[in-house]
């Protein structure tokens, strides 16, 4: 069995203060054109390298008219990446949630939430500020505002789309944090009595995998956390490093796939029989797409395993047997 769905499916020169204006307007950047899903997806790629925040209000505008918002599924990565410009600018901050608005109720949903996954300090405020224009979300702004609802670095690694959203938020900033919080998870590759954690704790081997083979700042960080973490992540972490060093990335998907297929056949029945609910399914597809066709593959070789109906796909994943590996993109063509 091979891992094809897989591979077919988951961006100093100063001004002098005597210089004319126009030199100035002349060594500003062009306003990127968010015209498509591709444009938006180049620009969210290179964000980190050439910081533009400035463009981020354009951009959410853009990503709810192109429907980038309307499958939560696919929204999770933009919402981490929404967070992160908003947490690596805090003095701009106010003024770029105020015109990311006004959205509809839905796409607003979106907003808040990154405001409240941004790890600024005022985010209370920065939504109290626009409570009146997000009236309808109050129960959300509520629920973030209380604790009732998690933050992104509080939310358990598997939990929803939380791996989505912390890969987001490494592509607008380059922060180490959230990658951090995804190393975490490693040691569930190892995973030989539970077939969730094993498919959760595979994705991420593979996304560390995948996304270092293409980003050496991320090559270089696993170096140095393999120096501190304990056993349970640095071994894993090590298979991770020699796979990128040795352009064998291939390897990943084949040990994912062989530990899959050991706990399907000799694992506890109790776990082979059981039929997964729809979310859990959904969580295992979505960690190991990073974000169903949006993000793409353009630069950090994000595998996606869908076109982008991760929900449409998680019906075809639960079967009498309580699940499908070929459903799933771990065999079949």
């Amino acid at each position: 069995m091979k891992f094809t769905n897989w591979a077919r499916r988951l961006a100093a020169c100063a001004v002098l203060l005597a210089a004319p204006a126009f030199a100035a307007n002349a060594a500003s950047p062009p306003a990127p054109v968010f015209i498509s899903p591709d444009a938006v997806t180049g620009f969210v790629n290179g964000y980190r390298h050439k910081p533009q925040p400035s463009q981020l209000p354009a951009l959410v505008h853009a990503m709810a008219q192109l429907g980038m918002f309307a499958d939560e599924e696919a929204a999770a990565v933009h919402i981490g990446f929404i967070a992160g410009v908003l947490g690596s600018n805090q003095l701009k901050a106010g003024k770029l949630v105020g015109a990311m608005l006004p959205l509809r109720s839905d796409e607003e949903a979106v907003v808040i939430k990154a405001v409240a996954y941004s790890g600024l300090p005022n985010w209370r405020g920065l939504l109290n500020d626009q409570i009146d224009r997000l009236a309808d979300r109050k129960l959300l702004i509520d629920s973030l505002a209380t604790g009732k609802t998690k933050l992104l670095m509080e939310m358990p690694v598997d939990e929803g789309r939380t791996l989505d959203m912390l890969w987001g938020y490494y592509l607008a900033t380059g922060y180490y944090q959230p990658v951090q919080r995804i190393l975490s998870a490693l040691p569930w590759s190892d995973n030989r009595d539970d077939l969730e954690k094993l498919l959760v704790g595979s994705m991420v081997k593979w996304t560390l995998t995948s996304n270092a083979a293409k980003d050496q700042g991320l090559l270089r960080l696993y170096y140095a956390e393999m120096k501190v973490q304990p056993d349970k992540v640095s071994k894993p972490l090590k298979e991770v490093i020699d796979a990128v060093e040795m352009a064998e990335t291939g390897k990943i998907k084949k040990q994912a796939q062989a530990a899959v297929e050991e706990l399907r056949t000799k694992g506890p029945a109790s776990k082979r029989t059981m039929a997964w609910s729809a979310n859990l399914a959904s969580t295992a597809v979505a960690a190991g797409c990073i974000v169903a066709g949006v993000t793409g593959h353009v630069e950090l070789g994000l595998p996606c395993i869908l076109t982008g109906a991760a929900t449409q796909a998680v019906g075809h994943i639960v079967t009498s047997d309580g699940w499908s590996a070929k459903a799933l993109g771990f065999g079949g063509n």
